[in-house]
Parts: C-alpha cells; sequence; structure tokens
C-alpha cells in the first residue's frame, strides 16, 4: 500500500492561511502526478522520481542515505506514506519499526506558489484556439482546479470553467476529481499541440 498525503488546512489566523488556495492546489497537483506516475511506470519509477537515492525492491523501501551507508527496509504490508511539501529540498524518510515507512519530499510545481507570474501561450496556438484558452492550456502543464486558474490569468472562474470544458470536450485536457476539487491537465495531445 502506498499512500499519498497533503496537509490540512491551516487555521485562519497562521502565516500560511492567506497562501493556502495555491498551497493546497500544488499539493493536490503533486499527488496526482504521482499517482499518475505509479499507475503509468510502477513503484520504481515512482521512488525515483522523487529522490534519486529512494528505491523500492521487493516490497522493501531502499534507501541510500550517505555515500557508501545503504538500508533495505521491509514494509511487511505497512504501507509508505508520500507527504508532498513546500519546506524540503530533498526527500526527508521517518523510519520506526512500529509505524509506516513516511517519506516527505519537494512538491513539483513549489516555486508557483510564490510566484504568480503569467504563462504566454505560442502565437500560434493563441491564433488556433484563441487566446484565453491558449493561455489555459499553457498553464496546464502541471494539473490545477479551476479557481487556481482563474486567479493565475485574472479571469472569472466561470470563464475558466468554460474555457475547460470546451478543452475537455476536444481531447486537449484530461480532469480528475481529488475531493472536492477537480484538476485538469494537458492531455497527451494537448501536450503536442501546446509544445
Amino acid at each position: 500500500m502506498i499512500a499519498m498525503a497533503a496537509s490540512k488546512e491551516p487555521s485562519a489566523n497562521g502565516m500560511i492561511a492567506p497562501h493556502w488556495p495555491r498551497i493546497q492546489a500544488v499539493l493536490r497537483a503533486d499527488i496526482l502526478y504521482r499517482a499518475r506516475q505509479l499507475t503509468d511506470d510502477g513503484a520504481a519509477a515512482l521512488f525515483r522520481g522523487i529522490d534519486a537515492g529512494l528505491g523500492w525492491q521487493d516490497g522493501a523501501l531502499v534507501m541510500d542515505a550517505w555515500p557508501g551507508e545503504h538500508h533495505d527496509i521491509a514494509v511487511e504490508g505497512r504501507g509508505v506514506t508520500f507527504t508532498p511539501s513546500l519546506f524540503c529540498d530533498h526527500a526527508v524518510t521517518l523510519v520506526d519499526p512500529t509505524l509506516p515507512p513516511r517519506i516527505w519530499y519537494p512538491a513539483r510545481g513549489r516555486a508557483t506558489v510564490w510566484h504568480a507570474g503569467t504563462t504566454a501561450p505560442p502565437p500560434a496556438l493563441a491564433d488556433l484556439l484563441g487566446r484565453t484558452r491558449a493561455r489555459i492550456l499553457a498553464h496546464l502543464a502541471e494539473p490545477c482546479g479551476t479557481s487556481d486558474l482563474a486567479g493565475r490569468l485574472g479571469l472569472s472562474p466561470g470563464t475558466v470553467s468554460q474555457h475547460l470544458g470546451v478543452l475537455h470536450r476536444a481531447g486537449l485536457v484530461t480532469r480528475a476529481r481529488h475531493g472536492h476539487t477537480v484538476l485538469y491537465l494537458r492531455s497527451e495531445l494537448g501536450d503536442r499541440l501546446a509544445t
């Protein structure tokens, strides 16, 4: 069993609370990406993608912590929990024989939480799809929700939702529900068109 976990919403008075919608979008997008990586490429690719010093072999968590230091930790049905984080720059592993191993790792796209820059679409893509749809497609290299896209692009959520519906019907984006949020991501066709 492999579990993915994201933090719960912080208190309204905390320093992180004003940034929480963006943080939550990045964490959810990372979990969706890792789940897709696991199903498409298997556990070995998932571990390698998180940290070169991590691996999975014959039901054991393999860790190369320091040069010359190697550990094989038998999971024995306890599972492994992965937790994306904005506040670490490498994988951190907690191993306690009484608990499932837990790995905190840097979330993909974590820099986007603090920088709200926009991605300009290629002019030919804007000519083909229209400027707004092209901008939306350009932003969907990583999974993103409607509200987060609306905030990044300075559009209303309703406008973004309508454009996402068109892009989805055209096969340029995929969508997956994560809790109460629907995350969108460019499809393979959308990737080819956007690049």
